[in-house]
């Protein structure tokens, strides 16, 4: 059993590199921050105000989250039973997972779950603190970065592709918002693992570095005996 944790910024591309490799590897693939974007969309949706702790606390007990994984549709996520894949994924849900993941009572809600998850079988989990915090004896972590303005470009094209007509200089203000705010937050704030890799992708593109990554877990994986 190995289990990689990735841990970045906002828009690094964190999620969907992960996916592949566990695709690839045929491993489990744990999206925490889908997790806190669903905290944060279903606080929206009740008209909570995203930063008060005490408004969003009182409502985690009305959240069941479950995840499901299917060739057709891939790594998919359900807010009491509703596939809010998409939903999640607007800057209106980034922002507000953002605001939801300093509340130190959601993160308690949550990293039961995914400790639970990364002590059964080997997988790749991904977010801001998974290294430090969630599988801090993780046998392999990586710190996958790029510059705001790569990261930003990245995310332009993503909305553009779905059909949204985004202006680039919003996206590049709330990359460089969210960076702060995930960077400066009270509880478990971004930061890089003293033992993490960090890959920095402003120059690289996807396929490189999904095969840097692999080259990374199995090499780990030769060095420590383990099956993956």
């Amino acid at each position: 059993m190995i289990r990689v944790a990735i841990d970045g910024p906002s828009g690094a591309g964190k999620s969907t590199v992960a996916k592949r490799i566990a695709k690839d590897l045929s491993i489990i693939y744990v999206d925490t921050g889908a997790m806190y974007r669903c905290i944060g969309l279903y606080a929206l949706r009740q008209g909570l105000d995203t930063k008060d702790s005490q408004q969003v606390s009182s409502c985690l007990e009305q959240i069941h989250l479950e995840t499901s994984y299917d060739v057709q549709n891939g790594q998919r996520i359900f807010l009491n039973g509703e596939d809010v894949s998409e939903a999640i994924r607007t800057p209106d849900a980034s922002m507000a997972a953002s605001n939801v993941s300093a509340i130190p009572q959601v993160r308690a809600f949550l990293l039961d779950l995914q400790r639970d998850m990364a002590k059964k079988q080997s997988l790749v989990m991904d977010g801001r603190d998974i290294g430090t915090v969630v599988i801090p004896d993780a046998e392999l972590k990586i710190f996958l970065t790029a510059s705001p303005e790569s990261r930003a470009r990245r995310r332009y094209l993503e909305y553009v592709q779905k059909g949204q007509q985004p202006v680039y200089d919003d996206i590049l203000r709330d990359v460089i918002l969210r960076d702060h705010q995930d960077s400066t937050r009270a509880a478990a704030p971004l930061c890089q693992a003293p033992d993490a890799v960090k890959l920095d992708t402003t120059e690289i593109n996807f396929e490189d570095t999904v095969s840097i990554i692999k080259e990374m877990i199995l090499k780990k994986a030769a060095e420590l005996s383990l099956s993956i």
